[in-house]
């Protein structure tokens, strides 16, 4: 009896089964993706680099899958970046192009050009799969889908109140039931803005969204080494600890906020 091949770690093989279920649970979103009067669009699975670099921070360009250029790849490149391996500098001059991170960057450029041919707002979604060159572990992929829903050309909290609509509706078709959980950027930039940070949005993001995982005290180690001041994560510090259920953690965020305009707002 032949053996059936074995799967490389990262990767993943659909039977037909599978294919039946990932493409029922496509259709349900694209049918209410539709229902609220949103358009499917595709990007192309490559971008320029120079698109999709230095969106998503250090670590997420880090996870990017660079292509090697066409033909003699090695042609622009200086032998001592090689042999030194300076790898930071001699990537753009040997990959132009990389394999997409998410379907936001990409719906970004779409817009930007074909911007005369859109009548705003516009409501678009995609379903295309995404590249990340990440280490795989149990239930992460270098491949994965994302079902995207976005509106441009409208500040609306309307277009908010749809979209979580749009969440509540696709988990009620497919019988799951969950609860859904809002933040606001406006929040974040509004912290980056009162520690006298604001450049640093990025950075504060990426380290405290680990503090689960590794705790208050490496999450200000990261800090420090992403070039935040001592004066700026002691600032930082109490948002950190705030404690309570979300009412008592909105009241505080407030007045630790308080005439911050950007962090009110959000």
């Amino acid at each position: 009896m032949a053996q059936k091949p074995s799967i490389p770690k990262g990767t993943r093989d659909f039977g037909h089964e599978e294919m039946a279920r990932r493409n029922y649970i496509f259709d349900t979103i694209r049918s209410v993706f539709r229902l609220y009067g949103f358009n499917q669009i595709e990007t192309p699975a490559m971008e320029n680099l120079s698109t999709l670099m230095g969106k998503y921070g250090e670590e997420g360009d880090k996870l990017l899958f660079k292509i090697l250029n066409s033909g003699d790849w090695l042609r622009g490149a200086d032998r001592t970046m090689i042999d030194s391996g300076d790898y930071v500098h001699l990537t753009p001059k040997v990959s132009e192009k990389g394999l997409r991170y998410d379907l936001t960057v990409p719906f970004a450029r779409f817009v930007v050009q074909h911007r005369d041919e859109l009548t705003m707002p516009f409501k678009r979604f995609q379903i295309q799969p995404v590249w990340r060159a990440d280490r795989p572990q149990k239930g992460r992929y270098r491949e994965f889908y994302q079902c995207d829903a976005d509106v441009v050309g409208s500040d609306s909290l309307i277009n908010e109140i749809e979209l979580l609509q749009i969440i509540d509706e696709v988990f009620a078709r497919l019988g799951i039931r969950i609860t859904i959980k809002l933040n606001n950027r406006k929040v974040l930039a509004g912290i980056a803005e009162m520690i006298g940070a604001p450049e640093k949005l990025t950075d504060i993001t990426v380290a405290i969204d680990k503090i689960d995982k590794i705790g208050l005290d490496k999450v200000k180690e990261e800090l420090t080494e992403r070039g935040l001041t001592d004066d700026a994560i002691a600032r930082l510090e109490p948002v950190l600890a705030i404690g309570g259920d979300t009412k008592i953690r909105l009241n505080a965020l407030k007045e630790i906020l308080a005439g911050n305009e950007t962090g009110l707002l959000g």
